[in-house]
């Protein structure tokens, strides 16, 4: 029988880094070979992080997905340890597919979907739960605890995330109704083997809410400042002004849950990330009692990257903090980047007027805190510049609309937009990685996410007005 952790581990231990290769980034989790999705199993056990992620060792496609492992002591700094889980029992054949990790007993455990395809193109969802070996760093696979989806949904089921709460487990779990609504189901339990369904939390077509897509993915479920938190990834939503434009969408629900009666009344949905790559997000709390957020920086379906001729293809974001703010979520870069810092430059209070821009700022690994004021007309920010090839970030006070723009690149295309709350100011906390950008705008009222892969000349960064503004603050750290 072929030992399938074995062959992911070699896998993994064979690739080199391809140091012509202009894309691998340098402080992002990527895969050593082989293709990456979702974050998986994302929790803080006994002081070290743990964050696990969907996984193909053999090729850059969406086969039977594994669960690759990585531990870290600051969200910074990740550590690779041996594959967790392969898809190598009857019940999850063609793919340990995504989930969530707990504690139990003073033991981790993993929660994930175990996905059978039959030949006669059905399939078969089962809820799994695996235990964490205390001689290696190994799990042992328990079974499914949850074998099928209730009557009425299809076996599009899958991504629990659970938590514990006064005595007794709960899970939510990513559904599609026999007739093609996406759902969250709500499970509970006393004692993780034996699960009772609650019911639909949200989904299509219930609390209000309208058609919304033929199936929800990695729910997420909690509290936060007294607000109650829907975190899911719908798909098949329909493009509705600047909103819902990639091609499968992830956001939020905030509301109010009745716990006695499992009843979560929320708001309308809104979108977590405005870039152009961004799915699937995990949370966790963790001892400083923050809420963590991971997410995959890619789209199902959308693999076709430059990245294919180095033998591996994704990336997870940086980790963020979310807070509640203005009765919506707020996203920040984790304090613990910082260390990360050297080399500072720094510019204030410089006048850029009547179409000039300010400076070439070399930046091809680096972090960019910038806040510009008194803004009359249009400005932004050129970076991954090069000749006629850039990246545009412009801003119109006129509309307060933020637009980020990949058409002025060799191998991408599109604008995302969004409407922000402020017409005078701007305030941008960039990531620049080798090939992607993670921007936090007016301390994290929206963030844009997304990949990038310019030519290895275009890594300056210029700041322009179309009328005139102030940069009254413009630092950079080059990130080691």
């Amino acid at each position: 029988m072929v030992d399938l952790l074995l062959e992911a581990d070699i896998a993994a231990s064979a690739a080199h880094c391809n140091i012509e290769d202009p894309f691998r980034l340098k402080y992002h989790i990527t895969p050593a070979v082989g293709l990456l999705n979702d974050p998986n199993g994302f929790i803080e056990h006994k002081g070290i992080y743990h964050l696990f992620y969907q996984w193909n060792p053999f090729e850059c496609a969406h086969g039977s997905k594994f669960w690759a492992h990585c531990i870290s002591d600051d969200l910074v700094n990740w550590r690779l340890l041996p594959t967790a889980m392969a898809p190598d029992q009857n019940y999850d054949k063609n793919g340990c597919y995504s989930g969530s990790a707990f504690v139990n007993n003073e033991k981790l455990m993993l929660f994930y979907t175990g996905n059978v395809k039959n030949k006669d193109g059905t399939r078969l969802s089962t809820q799994c739960i695996a235990e964490a070996n205390s001689l290696n760093d190994k799990f042992i696979k328990k079974g499914p605890v949850i074998d099928s989806p209730p009557a009425g949904y299809t076996a599009h089921f899958r991504d629990p995330k659970i938590w514990h709460d006064n005595g007794v487990w709960y899970c939510v779990i990513g559904a599609q109704t026999i007739d093609k609504k996406g759902q969250i189901l709500l499970y509970r339990s006393t004692n993780i083997n034996d699960w009772e369904l609650m019911g639909p939390l949200a989904g299509s077509g219930l609390n209000e809410l309208g058609y919304f897509g033929y199936m929800w993915e990695c729910p997420d479920f909690f509290e936060l400042d007294n607000n109650y938190i829907l975190l899911c990834s719908p798909q098949g939503i329909e493009k509705e002004g600047d909103k819902y434009h990639n091609k499968y969408q992830s956001g939020y629900f905030i509301g109010s849950y009745n716990i006695q009666a499992h009843e979560f009344k929320h708001n309308e949905f809104t979108e977590l990330d405005r870039g152009f790559e961004f799915y699937a997000p995990q949370t966790t709390t963790d001892s400083k009692g923050r809420r963590l957020m991971s997410a995959w920086m890619g789209i199902p379906e959308e693999d076709e990257q430059p990245t294919l001729a180095y033998n591996w293809l994704h990336a997870l974001t940086l980790v963020r903090e979310l807070k509640i703010k203005n009765g919506r979520l707020y996203q920040y870069p984790v304090e613990e980047l910082k260390q990360l810092r050297k080399n500072q430059l720094s510019y204030q209070d410089i006048v850029v007027s009547n179409s000039q821009s300010f400076a070439q700022i070399h930046a091809p690994c680096c972090e960019i805190e910038i806040e510009l004021n008194d803004i009359q007309g249009s400005c932004g920010v050129h970076f991954n510049a090069y000749d006629h090839y850039h990246i545009d970030l412009t801003f119109n006070p006129n509309n307060s609309k933020l637009s980020l723009d990949r058409n002025s690149t060799p191998n991408q295309s599109g604008v995302r937009s969004c409407t922000l709350l402020s017409k005078q100011s701007l305030k941008l906390h960039m990531f620049l990685d080798k090939s992607s950008i993670e921007i936090f705008v007016n301390d994290g009222e929206e963030v844009f996410t997304s990949r990038v892969f310019p030519l290895s000349e275009a890594r300056n960064i210029s700041i322009y007005s179309h009328g005139s503004c102030t940069i009254t603050k413009f630092d950079k750290y080059d990130l080691s």
